[in-house]
């Protein structure tokens, strides 16, 4: 639904930083057309703040360039409707370029942009799709709670998977979440309880543009922060909001189309293609290297712990929820991977820049991913996805690979920037570092 800008008051225009942050201004209705043509400006340097909004002390995005704007131009998505302040408001998406009309390298959708190209050259079409868990959470008090039910004023104490009744007594809310979801062109699936006390889960429906599923996938955490907080609650994507409770997740589903609309993924089979497999080497390959963009925040580590609920071992299996990639069964024709180790805390454009990324090197380079495993997962002895967020961000600094996924001004970006979060969370206490994590990711 595409308002019209002659009824608007005023436009936010939003980037999205490393962090997965929008970075906003709001501008008065009359300049659309002005907005439009990318007469906007924002400091380079904008797209590289820290979790708080401080610049990174170091970096050359500051002082070495003199603090240079770059310019923002609107996104394929148009203007949308911010359902969260009414009618009388309109979100523009934008993305942030050089004066001379280059993408600036350290947009990160113009990362995902980048690996969308690399597989347009091919021919081929990635098919793609997110399921996003959150909490809703009553951060009244000291400590987060789950909120109390709007039917019965009660607090979910427990674990309610799958139930209906969790649905029920926060259908107003869902109904308001889908409402806006369907004004803002969110294709939104399924809704489940989940295994937290006040946890739920949402699917968003596959599409074959990656830029698109990320976009909705950032949109949608925009979205469903605001609206619950209209509902008098909080919804965090943090990764694990209770230190006894399961953590959030961001699972996202690939496969891979040819120019014939084929999924190269299918050769008629449960097993699937040397293709498939060899999308999954390349997951597997910089699984250590990508942790850092999966479990990007000190609270991300909480949640990659053994029999959490999280992967924590460097696998593959058929239809094995134990396992980092996961082969979902059902039809050859939909034969997909499922990547499990991200948290809900990550920033969309790249998460699938490095999943997409990671899969088209182990097809151009023909990666043999190890035998599935079998069985529980955690019992296993397998290579460890890295457990500490200095090693995190060692591995993924260290690792010669990250250059064909990310750009150099990226990943130095990414490196300063996690350092100076690092620095600053290191004098925070547990509970500080939760109310720092609960809306800002």
């Amino acid at each position: 639904m595409t308002p019209d800008p002659a009824l608007l008051h005023n436009i936010r225009v939003a980037v999205a930083d490393l962090n997965g942050q929008a970075r906003a201004k709001r501008v008065p209705a009359a300049q659309f057309d002005k907005l439009m043509q990318g007469t906007s400006k924002m400091p380079l340097s904008a797209l590289n703040l820290d979790i708080w909004g401080n610049d990174i002390v170091d970096s050359p995005l500051v002082f070495e360039t003199g603090d240079a704007d770059g310019f923002l131009y609107p996104t394929e998505r148009g203007l949308l409707p911010m359902p969260w302040i009414g009618p009388e408001a309109g979100l523009l998406p934008m993305w942030m370029f050089h004066a001379d009309g280059r993408p600036f390298e350290g947009d990160p959708r113009h990362a995902l942009a980048r690996i969308k190209a690399k597989l347009d050259a091919k021919g081929w079409r990635a098919i793609t799709a997110t399921e996003l868990e959150f909490y809703l959470i009553d951060d009244s008090e000291p400590q987060f709670l789950p909120p109390r039910s709007p039917v019965s004023g009660r607090r979910a104490m427990g674990a309610a998977t799958l139930s209906m009744r969790m649905l029920d007594e926060y259908n107003a809310f869902f109904d308001a979440l889908y409402a806006g979801c369907e004004a803002m062109g969110i294709d939104a699936d399924t809704a489940t309880s989940e295994a937290g006390p006040g946890q739920f889960e949402i699917n968003l429906h596959h599409g074959d543009d990656p830029l698109k599923m990320a976009d909705d996938t950032w949109l949608f955490k925009i979205l469903i922060r605001r609206l619950a907080r209209a509902h008098g609650m909080a919804a965090s994507f943090m990764a694990k909001p209770y230190p006894a409770a399961s953590g959030n997740g961001l699972h996202m589903h690939a496969s891979i189309l040819d120019r014939d609309g084929r999924n190269i993924f299918d050769n008629g089979g449960p097993e699937g293609s040397e293709a498939l497999q060899h999308a999954i080497g390349g997951v597997l390959r910089l699984m250590p290297a990508s942790t850092l963009i999966f479990a990007p925040h000190a609270n991300s580590y909480d949640r990659l712990v053994p029999n959490a609920h999280a992967p924590t071992g460097i696998c593959w299996a058929y239809e094995n929820r134990t396992a980092s990639v996961r082969v979902p069964l059902g039809p050859p024709k939909a034969r997909r991977f499922e990547q499990r180790v991200a948290g809900g805390d990550v920033n969309p454009y790249l998460l699938m820049a490095a999943i997409l990324g990671a899969a088209l090197v182990g097809l151009e380079d023909q990666l043999a991913p190890p035998r599935p495993v079998t069985g529980d997962a955690y019992a296993q002895n397998l290579p460890q996805i890295p457990g500490t967020w200095a090693e995190a961000l060692r591995t993924f600094e260290t690792e010669p690979l990250m250059s064909r996924l990310f750009e150099p001004m990226l990943i130095d970006n990414m490196i300063r920037t996690k350092r100076q979060e690092m620095a600053g969370v290191a004098a925070l206490s547990e509970q500080a570092v939760r109310d720092l994590y609960l809306e800002s990711v």
